[in-house]
């Protein structure tokens, strides 16, 4: 039933009727393969194309191969809770509005401010890591020296991130199909390119790199993950650092989550689905799939051609191994120009489909009034402008002007805490709305969604300390945020305010 102030809900028929507002509509045209396109080529980029090689070096050695498997699992258990949410509430705002008609508005309003975190501060993240392989591409053309960033009065200003956001945003205001064929071309090169690296890596395999496959942990001394910058577990358990062993494992699954990160986007776009009660599952359960295996297959082979040792960003190379760093390694130069061409298309995709995720949401908050209304209209094409505008101007000049490393795990903290709210919701709504058809259903309810929220929780412990401090102060403004406007200007509160009281007193 729905509550009052802050926890007050909104019932997913509202939602639904919602999407026929005049002005706010969004245009239905998007396929189930359209939906796998998109999970692939926001999923397969920064994590594939850098993360591997550096988390290998870092923390996990030959064993990020599990470390992926782990967080997969993870997102497994959570995809299975997005299908059955989406399938039956087929509405943009993902978690957002999936929270709004279970745990009420305040939580709605909390998870939507922790998707614009996951959303823009990933956008940019890797916008900056698009403009960095710009730079090696334009090295191969021109020359060495060649720059995507110069100062002006001694601020950096860099310009390959600048042009790619824009250019990107631009295609979204254009209309999410064009989007989607982009994307396609885009991540049928980028799939390529990794196939490529299993295929011929495989002839540079040396067994003797898998051993130690699990390395010996670290101590505080010869580590760079202490302090504030080791995992909040291993704080709790007493370790001095979380490089290597058992706790370089874990903290290292924490890491690579972020190479899963997308898949939650297509639930994004059900508005936008032609069937969405079928095509949001097999898009969700389709690109999740295909990207685990493709993960899992280039962690081995990247591990078998150099010992991970070499892969370490202290290793004086100013933090920058990537896969390029293993064939390099192994003096196949002309092998590592082709993945950096590679890395640079995939990174393209992911940076306009984390744009994508974040307009829809900013669309869903804006057409609820919890953000300004202006952002929730649509055009003639059926795309909001204003929150495209808005957003591709706001992750523009971050990318430009923000330094942008180390930005992995406050994406990983945000995205986490979805996952176990909408865990949790799938439990709720089964209790509150048995009734709702669902052309998708969570098996082995409340297992499945308990074990989700387990895992989600087990990895965000593993996150760093550090991580956490800067996620509290994050949701710490989105609550001062939402009490000075928000409350005040939700649709759902003013129409609470206008109903007329059943029985007035004589």
């Amino acid at each position: 039933m729905p509550g009052n102030g802050l926890w007050r809900t909104k019932s997913i028929e509202q939602s639904i009727a919602d999407t026929d507002e005049p002005g706010t509509k969004l245009r239905r045209n998007l396929s189930a393969w359209d939906l796998t396109v998109f999970g692939v080529a926001v999923v397969i980029g920064a994590g594939i194309f850098t993360l591997t090689a550096r988390t290998a070096g870092d923390y996990a050695g030959p064993s990020v191969s599990l470390s992926f498997v782990f967080a997969a699992i993870a997102c497994a258990l959570a995809a299975l809770c997005y299908a059955e949410f989406a399938s039956t509430v087929p509405v943009a705002g993902s978690a957002y509005t999936f929270s709004y008609a279970t745990f009420g508005e305040f939580m709605a309003w909390i998870i939507g401010w922790d998707l614009i975190l996951e959303l823009a501060v990933g956008a940019a993240a890797v916008s900056k890591g698009w403009s960095a392989y710009l730079e090696t591409v334009l090295s191969y053309i021109f020359g060495k020296g060649t720059k995507t960033t110069f100062e002006i009065g001694g601020v950096p200003v860099d310009w390959g991130a600048l042009i790619v956001v824009l250019v990107l945003a631009t295609l979204l205001a254009l209309g999410t199909k064009l989007s989607s064929r982009f994307s396609m071309v885009i991540t049928g090169i980028k799939v390529a390119v990794v196939l490529f690296v299993i295929v011929l890596g495989i002839f540079y395999i040396k067994g003797s790199n898998y051993s130690p496959f699990i390395p010996e942990a670290q101590s505080g001394a010869e580590s760079s993950a202490t302090g504030v910058d080791q995992s909040l577990f291993s704080v709790f358990a007493g370790s001095s650092s979380s490089s290597f062993g058992v706790f370089g494992l874990l903290a290292a699954a924490s890491l690579v989550f972020f190479a899963f990160i997308g898949f939650d986007i297509v639930a994004t776009t059900a508005e936008e689905t032609r069937n969405p009660q079928k095509a949001v599952p097999r898009g969700i359960f389709g690109s999740l799939a295909i990207v685990t295996v493709l993960y899992v297959a280039v962690s081995l082979v990247v591990v078998g051609m150099v010992n991970y040792k070499e892969l370490a960003t202290s290793a004086g190379d100013g933090g920058k191994k990537t896969l390029a760093s293993a064939f390099a390694a192994n003096g196949v130069d002309w092998a590592a120009n082709i993945i950096s061409v590679g890395a640079l298309a995939g990174l393209t995709t992911v940076v306009m489909v984390l744009m994508l995720g974040q307009i829809r949401i900013i669309f869903a908050m804006s057409r609820d009034g919890l953000m300004p209304r202006s952002l929730a209209k649509t055009g003639a094409n059926g795309t909001p402008k204003r929150a495209t505008i808005v957003v591709g101007g706001l992750v523009a000049v971050a990318a430009t002007f923000f330094p942008a490393d180390k930005l992995e795990e406050m994406v990983n903290v945000g995205t986490l805490f979805a996952f176990i709210l909408v865990s949790a919701g799938v439990m709720v709504l089964r209790k509150t709305r048995p009734d709702l058809p669902r052309a998708f259903r969570v098996p082995w309810v409340p297992v499945i969604p308990i074990l989700a929220i387990l895992a989600c929780l087990w990895l965000m412990l593993n996150l760093t300390v550090l991580t956490w401090l800067r996620f509290i102060a994050w949701m710490v403004l989105g609550v001062l945020i939402y009490f000075v406007y928000s409350r005040r200007h939700s649709l759902l509160g003013k129409q609470k305010k206008d109903e007329v009281p059943t029985s007035v007193s004589d």
